[in-house]
């Protein structure tokens, strides 16, 4: 016997003395990587802001709540531990009961993402198995307000829409990592700790969207929704002189916390995302360009036909039956046959280039993805009809921002601003990463340019105008209506149409540019009785809110119309 356990402890010995004297590296390796002891230091997102600091993306932390059904049915606890967990988390106990009777699984998730306090009620259970883990979730206070510009950050903490995409590699940060050793019971070795990178927080995102004039803008998308059965809406409002994008609203839209329980289709911010022909609205960059050649004057007369004129041998209609029309009357009426008419003056190389320095046909540049360049072809792509076409706003392809900028351009004395949502990122320690500042990027047209047409487009909203409805009390509004056929199966439908109005406030000193477009509105169609009231029910309270100073009632102006244009 002593021989034997002496024989039997030299092997152990001989074996023990092989295992650490040997260059076996990979046995060497193995031991090594059973005793290290690895772990990533997650960090949670930046925060998102309005203009005005108020919050409107950050992160919660939460627990996910999960059990070791080995541990829990070797105790005879399954019953009794489903019981008391189904209670607290409001779930079947059947359910739950599913969830820990699986002989030999050592991890099942009972509840993710559940509050602190209800974590806390779980762990006071004490019932060996039953585990919590810590982790973080992003949280949206507001809902669905400004979902389509926020996007939302999935649950692996990735940004897949909107400023949570764009800015995701800000917003996201830098997780830290840690290198130790560890001992039996698998805890960390402090002393053997070899290598420790910090963590960098996410960056905090300072939007220019306003959280009040937010909350106008889908109020009145809500409405309209109601009143006017479109079959989706958008609207932008942009402050004239800087290009900051106060407010930016799609419906259909969707609650940011539920992200997943809804379509493509209602995620699409069909502010930048959509491209359509905007019809009337585009009148404005067409005599814009000729008023600023010199090519006519704003009381300079032009034969509208009676509604109907022919040129290379097809028809031009109006929607309603005009005869000699000045310039501003060609605006306040929305003659196609009158624009069309001042486009031919213009000439196809002068009216591309404008149009093109207007920002058509490329995109304006905002901070979200997934925006349209809209469509402009070159002249080299047009036919001898597309000139009297462009100018009634088909052939061409408009986003909304686009359109806007345009209207905002002239608001602006000429100059074409570059838009933008993102005022400044600032990281943890206060330091700005990023600042954005109004910069103008075109001069398209001049001041005096400018200065006139606002002063026509002011006869649009007053009376004999097609956009009254979109009229604000105390405040004079420049702007134009559009409706424009949609192309169903490549032919214009007469049913189908998208409806607009682009307006500004004060008339005289613009401050506020907004647009407004209803796809497919019925059993209203036309832009001035549709998409008009929308705006004047965003305007108004923003005018208020932001303290917008009236017109004393002396300084009202009212149209009359000159004796060609009376009844």
């Amino acid at each position: 016997m002593a021989l034997l356990l002496l024989a039997a402890w030299s092997g152990l010995g001989l074996h023990l003395a092989h295992l650490h004297l040997s260059p076996d590296n990979d046995q060497q390796e193995r031991v090594r990587r059973m005793h290290l002891y690895e772990e990533q230091i997650l960090v949670g997102r930046g925060r998102i802001f309005d203009r005005n600091e108020r919050l409107m993306a950050l992160d919660l932390p939460v627990k996910d709540i999960w059990v070791d059904p080995v541990v829990i049915l070797s105790n005879g606890h399954a019953r009794a531990a489903s019981e008391h967990l189904a209670r607290i988390l409001k779930l079947p106990k059947a359910q739950v009961y599913d969830r820990i009777n699986r002989p030999g699984r050592r991890y099942e998730p009972i509840a993710r993402r559940a509050r602190e306090e209800v974590a806390a009620d779980v762990m006071r259970l004490r019932i060996p198995g039953v585990h919590v883990s810590g982790l973080t979730t992003r949280f949206y206070p507001h809902d669905q307000l400004g979902c389509h510009v926020l996007g939302y950050s999935n649950h692996e903490g990735q940004g897949s829409a909107g400023i949570e995409q764009r800015w995701d590699s800000l917003l996201r940060g830098r997780p830290g990592y840690r290198q130790s050793e560890r001992d039996g019971t698998k805890r960390e070795i402090m002393t053997r700790r070899s290598i420790e990178i910090a963590p960098q927080e996410g960056a905090d995102i300072y939007l220019t969207l306003d959280e009040n004039i937010q909350f106008f803008t889908e109020k009145a998308l809500d409405a309209a929704m109601t009143n006017f059965n479109p079959s989706a809406a958008w609207a932008i409002v942009e402050s004239v002189r800087t290009g900051e994008i106060l407010a930016m609203a799609s419906r259909p839209a969707y609650d940011l916390n539920q992200f997943n329980k809804t379509t493509a289709d209602t995620r699409l911010n069909r502010a930048v995302g959509i491209n359509y022909e905007p019809g009337s609205v585009f009148k404005v960059g067409v005599v814009a360009a000729a008023l600023n050649e010199g090519l006519i004057a704003t009381n300079q007369l032009f034969d509208c036909e009676n509604g109907m004129w022919y040129y290379a041998g097809r028809p031009l209609r109006d929607f309603h039956p005009y005869g000699i029309l000045d310039v501003t009357g060609i605006l306040r009426k929305s003659s196609n046959i009158g624009a069309a008419k001042i486009a031919i003056l213009l000439g196809e190389e002068r009216l591309y280039r404008y149009l093109k320095n207007f920002g058509l046909g490329t995109p304006t540049g905002l901070e979200v993805p997934g925006e349209e360049p809209g469509l402009l072809h070159p002249v080299r792509r047009w036919s001898n009809l597309s000139i009297t076409r462009i100018a009634m706003g088909h052939e061409v392809a408009v986003t909304a921002m686009q359109m806007l900028n345009v209207l905002c351009c002239l608001g602006n004395d000429g100059f074409l601003m570059q838009p933008y949502l993102v005022s400044k990122v600032v990281d943890k320690n206060g330091v700005t990463l990023q600042e954005n500042k109004p910069r103008a990027v075109a001069r398209p047209v001049s001041e005096r340019t400018a200065i006139l047409m606002r002063k026509m487009l002011t006869e649009v909203t007053l009376t004999g105008g097609t956009g009254t409805r979109a009229a604000i009390p105390g405040y004079l509004v420049a702007g134009k209506t559009g409706t424009a056929e949609k192309i169903v199966d490549g032919r214009y439908s007469k049913t189908e149409n998208v409806s607009s109005f682009v307006g500004m406030f004060p008339a005289d000193k613009p401050e506020i540019g907004i647009i407004v477009v209803l796809d497919n509105p019925h059993p209203l169609r036309t832009g001035g009785v549709t998409a008009g009231p929308v705006f004047a029910e965003i305007a108004a309270p923003i005018a208020r809110y932001m303290d917008i100073p009236s017109m004393d009632a002396e300084d009202w102006v009212y149209y009359e119309p000159t004796p060609a244009e009376a009844p």
